[in-house]
């Protein structure tokens, strides 16, 4: 029990972080402000919470060209262009299927992992079949057998994108840096200022100059900033030195819990069947997907995550 109370309290803080981004999104793109500027702000005040953080426990950040060059692209997949994607799809989307398609992210981390991780074992009867449940997943979610409706498979599509970048930048993590020698703070705040700079360099050109947009959006981006693109790295860090990779994994069955009732209940947004079937769908792929640990000595197998580099899925 002693174990369990050390990161229990961190757990439920970064489900709920990495949960609401999807609803902090919805607030921000209704009040007009646009989807790259969405992304640019929430880089750019991620990177200063990151370099605050990094800067109050005195940790060095990495100064080599080659740590830089690999955060760069890394900061391309997972995140300017995955945030501008989730928030160009919530114009069209509600952040209840946003925040369960996001769900799918540990599944494109197997396939591109598999396709350019060296040594990732290819995937068994097992681990297919919960990729074939995911894709069923991903259908359901849309609501294929509609038809395209008005912008709502576009949106879809675009989340799906985003998830799809995930699962790339994070075999692109595992190859080329999570295992460099720096710490984990560093690394992350690197990253994330890189892909503030990649944001900034773009937004003024395709989206116009900046605007107020009120003090309820103007809100939800420094907390989808600071919080779930600053803070939200830190707790994923500590879960993973205190609980293990298992329980830092099981984050991605609990974030569109809470995506889904934070929509539901603070946006009045609508949960359909379709939602809900092809969510349970998803996350029982993810967990068809996962690799069984090791027998240890003492103790039957449990499921296990793939090895994985830092984390940002919201």
């Amino acid at each position: 029990m002693v174990g369990v109370r050390r990161w229990w309290p961190g757990f439920v803080a970064l489900s709920a972080i990495w949960g609401a981004s999807f609803a902090l999104i919805k607030v921000a793109v209704d009040a007009g402000v646009p989807p790259l500027w969405v992304a640019c702000w929430r880089c750019v005040l991620g990177a200063a919470a990151l370099w605050a953080i990094l800067a109050l426990r005195r940790e060095p950040a990495p100064r080599d060209l080659a740590t830089w060059g690999h955060s760069a692209v890394a900061a391309l997949l997972l995140n300017a262009v995955p945030f501008a994607l989730f928030s160009y799809g919530e114009t069209r989307v509600s952040s209840v299927l946003a925040g369960v398609v996001n769900a799918t992210t540990p599944l494109f981390t197997l396939v591109f992992a598999v396709l350019v991780v060296p040594g990732e074992r290819r995937p068994g009867p097992r681990r297919l079949a919960g990729l074939g449940l995911g894709f069923a997943g991903v259908l359901t979610l849309l609501g294929v057998w509609r038809g395209p409706g008005p912008g709502g498979v576009t949106g879809g599509l675009a989340c799906l994108a985003a998830t799809c970048c995930y699962g790339a930048g994070f075999a692109y993590l595992r190859r080329h840096v999570s295992g460099r020698p720096h710490s984990a703070t560093g690394l992350s705040a690197v990253q994330i200022a890189c892909a503030a700079a990649e944001s900034a360099l773009v937004a003024p050109f395709a989206a116009g100059a900046p605007r107020w947009p009120g003090a309820g959006p103007a809100a939800a981006l420094l907390a989808l900033g600071a919080l779930g693109t600053g803070v939200a790295y830190i707790l994923n860090l500590t879960l993973l030195r205190t609980a293990g990779t298992v329980v830092a994994a099981a984050v991605t069955y609990v974030t569109p819990l809470w995506s889904t009732a934070l929509g539901a209940l603070l946006l009045a947004e609508p949960v359909g069947w379709n939602a809900l079937l092809g969510g349970l769908a998803v996350i029982a792929a993810v967990a068809l997907t996962r690799q069984p640990a090791a027998p240890a000595p003492t103790a039957s197998p449990a499921p296990a995550a793939a090895p994985k580099g830092r984390q940002t899925v919201g």
